[in-house]
């Protein structure tokens, strides 16, 4: 099995997660969002670039090669930037389901 395999299967669950939780705010709230997350991919997405490369030249680490499909940024495996994708869908939409819930606590008795 490859790593890709694996990433696929916990991608597949942010990406329902995200949009659950994207679905269930305002629209203009969402649009603002997923900007902002699609910004915060692009940085971190860059220095995992950056730094994994640095990392996999000095020796730190290293993959087994039948577990990687070959697609490289640099010297990082295209799997390595799974987990990037995954945090930029989580925490957004672990951000809207805390703001929802908060925001309907504020507005109702105690």
């Amino acid at each position: 099995m490859t790593y890709l395999y694996v990433n696929l299967a916990v991608m597949g669950v942010a990406i329902a997660a995200a949009g659950l939780a994207l679905s269930r705010v305002d629209p203009r709230r969402r649009r603002r969002t997923l900007l902002v997350s699609l910004i915060a991919f692009a940085v971190v997405a860059l220095l995992t670039a950056v730094f994994d490369t640095i990392m996999i030249a000095v020796g730190l680490f290293t993959y087994a090669e039948e577990h990687l499909i070959g697609w490289r940024i640099g010297l990082a495996p295209i799997e390595d930037f799974s987990y990037v994708f995954v945090v930029a869908l989580l925490l957004p939409a672990l951000w809207a389901f805390l703001r929802r819930g908060r925001a309907e606590d504020d507005g109702g008795p105690r």
